[in-house]
């Protein structure tokens, strides 16, 4: 269950929502909405093939960038426990340049019985291309002609330097629809095969996104969000007092920055984990320049200690300090919004995921802008590429 107190620690109080419209235009237009209408077909197959994974590796790479592994390691984090790994351990790669990560990657895989998801719709996106390049040196001297059958590739459905290749290579694939941008596609495919493949129910993900859909609350906190950018609040801050929702907020800075802040608009999406963070940027939040606000992500422990010293349990002490944080917050003119979940798991999470996805598709609508695109992204791109070169 996924509850929601937008009023008790906020200055404005909505009387009516007026996103009828937005709404409907975007029901009109459905460019790159395809995750709006929450196709179920591709689970059997993916359940079939994460089966087949699981039970032939001890280790799976998941090589992506952006949206191609952040939904995805936002919902392992999550529902993985904080110790201990469970077979097969998934780790990631393509996220970054640094060769001591790739190079320690390599040498942490060399020993153990591996399987590679490669995820890219153009395969020519550099960070997650050198990385598999790396990746399927080390596959096909691992396993000679076997190594095909131990890579996946999810990319484009008819085009593509990485569809060639696993054409070429006898890869199997799946499709990264071609209606879906990448920070829009945790349920599909490319976020889909990693968590089933960590052991994850995707069925109960789709149950929290229909229940979603149906209640409609996003209207409420997209129109709040607005009224807060109208009065010059202009940073969000995304608090989780679970540290296994801090890859679930990093999803959220993706996908409210790629989709907003363009244009010379948009509010900035920043996280902190707390309270650890309460002792560092708290001070800031507190009495820093006045431009924040806060939506506070609260779960739940799925287990609980008692606290003997003050005879209650460690729960209650986690919740204690939320709502004083927002009690001091409401304060220093930093309003917060409160989403609770009673637990962690797919069922709530699929509801978070369409829930934020819906929010920053109607914001970027009243903000008169292209929710799907990221023309900024390409600024570091195009000149990076101008300044490296390929050997012939």
């Amino acid at each position: 269950m996924v509850k929601f107190d937008f009023e008790k620690f906020q200055y404005i109080k909505l009387e009516e929502f007026n996103l009828g419209a937005v709404k409907e235009r975007f029901l009109e237009e459905r460019k790159m909405a395809g995750w709006y209408d929450l196709d179920t077909s591709c689970l059997e197959e993916i359940k079939t093939t994460a089966k087949y994974i699981r039970n032939n590796c001890d280790v799976f790479v998941v090589c992506g960038i952006g949206g191609s592994y952040l939904g995805a390691k936002a919902i392992i984090d999550a529902l993985a426990p904080y110790y201990g790994t469970a077979k097969p351990e998934i780790v990631f790669a393509g996220y970054n340049l640094s060769s001591d990560y790739m190079a320690d990657l390599l040498d942490y895989i060399k020993d153990k019985n591996v399987m590679v998801n490669v995820i890219s719709k153009s395969g020519t996106t550099l960070e997650p291309a050198i990385a598999f390049d790396f990746l399927l040196d080390f596959m096909e001297n691992k396993y000679g002609e076997e190594a095909s059958n131990r890579i996946f590739a999810t990319t484009d459905e008819k085009t593509g330097t990485l569809l060639e290749l696993a054409n070429e290579k006898g890869f199997k694939k799946f499709v990264v629809p071609d209606n879906i941008g990448g920070r829009f596609s945790v349920l599909t495919p490319v976020g889909l095969l990693p968590i089933a493949v960590a052991g994850y129910s995707i069925d109960s993900l789709f149950v929290g996104a229909n229940n979603a859909k149906s209640e409609e609350k996003y209207y409420y906190y997209t129109q709040l969000r607005h009224e807060l950018y109208n009065m010059n609040k202009n940073v969000e801050s995304f608090d989780v007092y679970e540290p296994k929702l801090a890859s679930f907020a990093e999803w959220l800075k993706q996908l409210f920055g790629e989709s907003q802040g363009k244009d010379g608009k948009g509010i900035l999406p920043v996280s902190t984990v707390n309270t650890r963070d309460l002792h560092s940027l708290g001070q800031y939040y507190q009495d820093g320049i006045d431009m924040l606000f806060s939506t506070v992500l609260y779960a739940d422990p799925n287990r609980d200690l008692s606290v003997q010293k003050y005879d209650c349990e460690l729960s209650n002490i986690n919740r204690m300090a939320m709502e004083s944080v927002c009690e001091a917050h409401y304060k220093g003119h930093v309003p917060t919004s409160v989403i609770e979940l009673d637990r962690i798991n797919e069922e709530n999470l699929g509801y978070l995921i369409f829930f934020f996805e819906m929010t920053a598709m109607l914001g970027s609508y009243l903000l008169d802008i292209n929710y799907y695109d990221q023309p900024g992204v390409n600024g570091y791109k195009d000149i990076l590429h101008a300044k490296i070169k390929k050997k012939d």
